[in-house]
């Protein structure tokens, strides 16, 4: 196998987003486009003339070279046009080079490889195949699901299918963004420029729920490429959360796209009540790896886990 490392001006754009748009397991967040809006530097092994191509996006923080996983790229790792099995996989991951000391990296989920020899962690991911009709899909919807849908009826919600991005990010900074502080403001404009470029290129929907009082109390943002529809990013106010804004607004938006060779990617998660929320859909468990490479001499390591525990 031919793998080479490519700095990002080695890489041809156009090559390595044919490869992404054939590839089998093609995601989004893997063309040249979405990379280049969500982090400031990205790299990539490749193999051959783009058949097989792996995204690598580093940044230098304590004067150690690291690879990370950016906001917004639920997974990256090796995509390819030609057949995959654990052997090919775990021939890039041994072609990083031996630079980038610490690596987190979280693989597609066709992405298999030996645990014995890696330290990776299973990542939950749900999700919702949309080829039925909606009436079909909603007798699956969980009763708590259905009262909310019917509270949501009550409180006269609206949709409006053309919003800004920018009013969606304000409405999450305004509220569950204010439990993140590793969320930073250029984190934002990077997602606001990924958005804008998604609707230009008629890949993304941004959805807004309004109270009978014409505000907005929910709202969302859905990419859609490789017959997949992935929930990106949402905000919620608080009177939202009371009425049952965020059911009503993943409820017309697969109201919309029933009946479509679409699987609708809820992005996670680990986390037991957003995962409990999402499965009352009638998602299913698909499961990802998490990769983790350190090859850190012990006084950076201790300076890296420091860092994390504080930021």
């Amino acid at each position: 196998m031919n793998i080479r490392y490519l700095q990002n001006h080695e890489i041809e754009a156009d090559k390595w987003d044919n490869c992404i748009a054939h590839s089998f397991n093609g995601l989004v967040y893997a063309y040249s486009w979405y990379l280049d809006a969500v982090c400031q530097e990205w790299h990539a092994l490749v193999e051959g003339d783009y058949e097989r191509v792996f995204p690598l996006v580093v940044k230098r923080k304590f004067g150690v070279d690291l690879i990370y996983q950016p906001f917004f790229t639920q997974q990256l790792g090796l995509f390819s046009r030609k057949i995959l099995n654990s052997e090919v996989v775990e021939k890039f991951i041994d072609k990083i080079p031996s630079k980038y000391k610490y690596a987190e990296i979280n693989l597609n989920a066709l992405n298999k490889i030996d645990n014995r020899k890696f330290d990776s962690s299973p990542q939950l991911n749900l999700e919702l195949d949309l080829i039925k009709s909606y009436d079909k899909i909603r007798k699956e919807y969980s009763k708590g699901l259905k009262d909310n849908l019917r509270k949501a009826d009550k409180a006269d919600l609206s949709i409006n299918k053309n919003i800004k991005p920018d009013e969606v990010i304000r409405l999450f900074r305004e509220n569950r963004g204010k439990e993140f502080g590793n969320i930073k403001d250029t984190d934002y404009l990077r997602f606001k420029r990924l958005v804008y470029s998604g609707v230009y290129k008629g890949m993304t929907d941004v959805y807004g729920v309004y109270t009978r009082m014409n505000e907005l109390c929910a709202g969302g943002v859905f990419i859609r490429s490789h017959n997949r529809a992935s929930f990106l990013f949402s905000g919620l106010s608080a009177s939202g959360k009371q009425v049952g804004a965020m059911p009503f607004l993943l409820d017309a938006y697969i109201q919309d796209h029933a009946e479509r060779h679409l699987t609708f990617d809820f992005e996670g998660s680990n986390d037991e009540s957003l995962a409990r929320f999402y499965k009352s859909f009638g998602a299913q468990e698909v499961w990802y790896l998490k990769l983790i490479i350190n090859r850190m001499k012990l006084f950076h390591r201790f300076g890296f886990k420091m860092h994390r525990k504080l930021k």
